[in-house]
């Protein structure tokens, strides 16, 4: 039964190990491409979003290599996450495709039942086996985010383009290959060390603009062209409204481990909207408001086109922006969404940006 997982940013890293570690064939699909791309918007319907599309190329493309069975979550409220598996499955029968799904629903989104649905997965593997497959998977998705992280705050400081990519690159090519706690941090850490010791820009401030937005846009870096590459070398410091281990560790956790998270974000949004409205567009006004709050200088709301819940948002970001006094951009993405339009607007924004910061001072 070789398993496959959709790509979204590095999930399939901890996913992977903790599947392998009690016993089952992984395999993980190409590199979201044009091909991707083309695969899963050739099959769909045009109006589906476009994390269905990609989703249903990399199962597509996972097939051509083995996969048998498919791994996802369901999703439930306003936002259309939760209709993907129902529809992909029709998709994939109506082409004649034989592929497994397995849904973990979000009823059963908490540790425990995540134990459950593994072991059932692992034909009855011991506890102690599956209970130490999750902790893989969590070292794993912590580590990398440490790294990002540190990656995101030397990227717009570097003398030279590219030398903290690399860094970081190989760190996660080292963190996928152990299958320890002490080696997984070890990697982590040796790449966050190696990138403090880059050359650094002398008396250079970056501004610092966040992301926030729909979860999949926001993390796989293919659907949202590399944005943050992109902000990082135009001068700009980034932070993400959402990282994987934050995530793992609100939904599925219940919060026990004691590092930043995304919760308090609806307290801060209820002014605004002071109820879920589907997806992360709760979050995505709370997290404008934590930034400004933060001092940041801009904030990007992120999204597929049609998105529901970000199209809720985005009608109350600009009184948010207005009350804190913080520049707002919404980017939708698309199939149709091209590199050269999305810098040119990144660059416009991080440019006003400077310039409405250091107005005052006559530094730019």
């Amino acid at each position: 039964m070789p398993i496959t997982v959709p790509r979204m940013g590095y999930i399939h890293i901890p996913i992977k190990a903790m599947l392998e570690h009690v016993g089952l064939e992984v395999i993980v699909p190409p590199l979201c491409s044009r091909r991707t791309l083309s695969l899963g918007t050739q099959h769909s319907p045009e109006s589906a979003c476009l994390p269905l599309k990609i989703n249903l190329g990399n199962y597509l493309e996972a097939r051509e290599i083995g996969a048998d069975t498919i791994l996802m979550a369901g999703g439930l409220g306003p936002c259309r996450f939760g209709y993907y598996a129902q529809v992909q499955r029709e998709i994939l029968y109506d082409l004649g495709i034989d592929m497994k799904m397995v849904v973990l629903e979000p009823p059963d989104t908490s540790f425990s039942d995540l134990m459950y649905d593994v072991r059932t997965l692992a034909n009855g593997k011991s506890w102690p086996t599956i209970i130490k497959a999750v902790q893989l998977a969590w070292y794993k998705a912590r580590a990398i985010d440490l790294a990002e992280i540190k990656l995101q705050q030397i990227r717009p400081r570097e003398k030279s383009q590219g030398g903290a990519d690399r860094i970081f690159d190989k760190a996660v090519v080292e963190i996928e290959q152990v299958d320890n706690r002490n080696d997984i941090y070890a990697a982590a850490h040796r790449a966050m060390a190696d990138m403090g010791e880059l050359p650094q820009k002398t008396e250079f401030q970056p501004v610092k603009i966040a992301v926030v937005g729909e979860i999949y846009t926001i993390l796989e870096p293919f659907v949202n062209l590399d944005m943050e590459r992109h902000l990082g070398r135009m001068g700009a410091e980034v932070s993400r409204s959402v990282y994987l281990s934050e995530w793992i560790n609100d939904h599925i956790f219940r919060g026990i481990i004691p590092i930043k998270s995304n919760k308090r974000l609806r307290k801060l949004a209820k002014p605004y909207l002071n109820h879920f409205v589907g997806g992360h567009g709760w979050e995505t006004v709370g997290g404008t408001v934590d930034y400004a709050q933060q001092g940041f200088d801009g904030v990007i709301q992120l999204a597929p086109l049609t998105c529901m819940p970000e199209i809720v948002a985005q009608t109350i970001l600009p009184r948010v922006s207005k009350d804190h006094g913080i520049p707002v951009m919404s980017i939708y993405v698309d199939e149709q969404t091209g590199k050269a339009g999305l810098v040119t607007r990144l660059e416009a924004f991080v440019d006003l940006i400077y310039r409405q910061k250091y107005a005052q001072t006559g530094v730019m």
